[in-house]
C-alpha cells in the first residue's frame, strides 16, 4: 500500500496527539471531516493503522526486567510451540526468525528469579530443544514510528 503526503500528515498527528478527536485532526490538517474519516478507514482497512489503544509499560505494571529469549524448536513443531507461547503471559511478543534459533520472544518479568521461572517454563514445553536468553540493560531507542512516517512523507512529497 502506498501512502501520500496527506496520509503521512494524518499518521504524524495520530502519533503525536493520539487522544485528539477526528474533528480536531480535520481542523488541524485543513481537510473535511469526511475526507479525514475516509482516509482513516482506508489506513485501518489496509493494515497501516493496527490499533488505537494505549501503550502500556510493563515496568510500571511491576515487570521491569526485559529479556529476549531465542528458542530452538524440534523440526516440525514450530506452530505447536508458537501456540504454547501464546499461553505464557510474560511473553509480550514472539517472532519466527532466521539465524540462531527458530523463535525470538520478548519476555518481561518481575525480577531475575521470575525470569528464570519463565525460562524454565519455556524449556519444559514440548518441542523446545533449547533457549538462549539476553537480558536488556537499558532501552537506547524506544519503540518509535514517527521518523519512519516522516521519511515516507518526504518521499511521497518528492513524487
Amino acid at each position: 500500500m502506498s501512502v501520500d503526503e496527506l496520509d503521512t500528515r494524518i499518521l504524524r498527528l495520530l502519533l503525536e496527539q493520539p487522544r485528539t478527536s477526528v474533528r480536531e485532526y480535520a481542523r488541524t490538517l485543513g481537510v473535511a471531516r469526511g475526507t479525514l474519516q475516509a482516509r482513516l478507514d482506508r489506513l485501518e482497512r489496509d493494515g497501516v493503522i493496527t490499533g488505537t489503544g494505549p501503550t502500556l509499560s510493563p515496568a510500571a505494571l511491576g515487570h521491569p526486567v526485559l529479556a529476549f529469549v531465542h528458542i530452538e524448536v524440534t523440526q516440525g513443531h514450530l506452530d505447536d510451540v508458537g501456540d504454547e507461547l501464546a499461553a505464557v503471559p510474560e511473553i509480550v511478543e514472539a517472532f519466527s526468525i532466521t539465524g540462531g534459533g527458530d523463535l525470538l520472544t520478548r519476555v518481561v518479568a518481575r525480577d531475575n528469579a521470575h525470569l528464570e521461572d519463565v525460562i524454565q517454563k519455556l524449556i519444559s514445553l514440548p518441542g523446545v530443544v533449547r533457549t538462549r536468553t539476553e537480558v536488556a540493560l537499558r532501552e537506547r531507542v524506544p519503540h518509535r514510528l514517527l521518523p519512519l512516517v516522516e521519511s515516507i512523507g518526504r518521499s511521497a512529497a518528492r513524487k
